[in-house]
């Protein structure tokens, strides 16, 4: 097992759906789980969806 590191996920790496954190968009008020694609930017994500982004800009 060389090469295999034994570091520990902090977010919702490995966790059942469920389990992961989540957080409510301020434009539709919808609760969203963490996901693999924002694992480096979970702090800073705010909106759900582009859509959302979109009109939380404008308005």
């Amino acid at each position: 097992m060389a090469g295999k590191s034994a570091a520990v996920k902090p977010m919702g790496g490995g966790k059942k759906p469920s389990e992961r954190p989540q957080k409510l968009c301020p434009v539709c008020g919808r609760p969203f789980a963490w996901r693999k694609k924002w694992e480096r930017d979970w702090d800073t994500v705010i909106y759900c969806s582009d859509r959302c982004r979109a009109q939380g800009r404008n308005p």
